[in-house]
Order: C-alpha cells, then structure tokens, then sequence
C-alpha cells in the first residue's frame, strides 16, 4: 500500500492494525459514525526517536502543510478547568491566548500539562491525536487541516502516525471547524 506522500517503508490501513494502536485510538476507529472515514485512515510504521516534528517530516519527506499537531489545552474560568483540543498545520501555531480562549469562554487558557495531557487521553506525549480523544473535550480543528487533500497526525503512540483526508477530521465527534484557529 501507498501512501499519498512520504517516505515510509511499512503503510497500513489503521484498522488492519489494530495492535500497533492505543485503545482509545483501535475504539474510535471501530465506532466512527462515518465509516467511510474510519476506513480511509492509514498507518504508517515509524522511528519512535525521530517522532517530533521538525526532524519527522526532514526523515520521512513529509511536507509540513501536510503534517499536522494534535496540543491539549486547559481552559478555566472561575475554579473550573476544562480540556480541549486544538488541531493545526504543523507550520503553524495554535492562538490559545486569543481565539482558543475566546471559543471556550474562558478567562485564560493555556497548553495543558503532560501529564495531564496524556493520562487523560491516554496516548503517549508526542504522539497525541484527535482520533480517539475523550467524547467531552471538545475539539477544534483548523479549517486549513479540512481544506488539506490528505493530512498526517500522531497515532497514539510516538511509534507511527496515521494518515487522513482533510475531510475526515471534519467527521470526527465532537469537532469544531474554525478558520483562524491557527495562524
């Protein structure tokens, strides 16, 4: 199988690959409600070392406006502190501060801590994806990550990365699709 982009020597269909998957990530891609998304998502095997951004897509030959980051975020206002989830081009910077914070209604917002981030998504730091995110995070997408013809984000784990149209993160539960999220 190949992928739409990259330099991968091992690239599967998600689903046939279950045990290369987190269990929050191998539920999501079984309940999808559009299944036509679930099936289009691909995994492509990879050097847990060589996980963070800048250094994958220089190793793998991925162009970073195809490449995209999953940052977990808290949001409070008064005692109460919400998590969500921002997903953006890997060019890119998620404004927190301002529309992040403004979306959510909160007084401040900022990135969540990891651990944090990763015991309640249960993924491993690095490897963060909106597929499989807790049902009540709500989740914000940049428009640009839509609008992509096919765009790569974390599996779960640092080892590997899926691979998904543009239009499947639209299909995701839970999703918001904002322009200007990301700038």
């Amino acid at each position: 199988m190949q992928p739409p982009f990259g330099d991968f020597t091992a690239t599967y269909r998600a689903m046939d690959v279950p045990e290369l998957l987190p269990e929050p990530v191998v539920g999501a891609l079984e309940n999808w409600s559009s299944r036509e998304a679930a099936a289009s998502v691909l995994f492509v095997d990879t050097d847990p070392e060589k996980a963070d951004t800048a250094v994958f897509c220089e190793v793998y030959a991925v162009p970073p406006e195809l490449s995209a980051n999953c940052v977990v975020v808290a949001a409070k206002r008064g005692g109460e502190s919400t998590l969500a989830a921002c997903l953006a081009l890997a060019h890119t910077r998620v404004d927190v501060n301002t529309t992040v914070r403004k979306h959510l209604g909160a007084r401040r917002a900022s990135f969540a801590p990891t651990d944090v981030a990763v015991g309640e998504s249960g993924m491993e730091y690095g490897g963060i994806t909106p597929v499989g995110l807790p049902a009540v995070w709500p989740l914000l997408v940049d428009e640009a990550v839509t609008a992509a013809p096919y765009v790569l984000v974390g599996s779960g784990r640092r080892r590997g990365k899926l691979i998904l149209p543009g239009w499947a993160f639209a299909r995701l539960p839970g999703v918001e699709v904002l322009p200007g999220l990301a700038g």
